[in-house]
């Protein structure tokens, strides 16, 4: 008397591979994003909030053309200062 047949064990075999094959990819997707993560992070430098304050009014704002006007500007400006 066997206590384990080949066929009572082999729905079990075939599910522990599938387990096992998925967890060997999950595995190397893991250590593959480990390596090359920081090497994404360093890539990208995102600007400090004063550059991206500076990049938005540039390409809201216009320059001012009329003399008069920038003469207006200029010196409320210096009297905010």
């Amino acid at each position: 008397m066997r206590v384990f047949e080949s066929t009572d064990m082999l729905p079990v075999l075939v599910l522990l591979i599938i387990i096992g094959a998925f967890a060997l990819i999950a595995i190397v997707a893991y250590i593959i994003h480990r390596i090359l993560h920081p090497k994404l992070k360093n890539e990208v430098e995102k600007p400090t909030d004063d550059q991206a304050v500076q990049e938005n009014l540039d390409r809201l704002l216009e320059p001012v053309e009329d003399e008069e006007t920038a003469d207006k500007i200029a010196k409320y400006k210096d009297e905010d200062e």
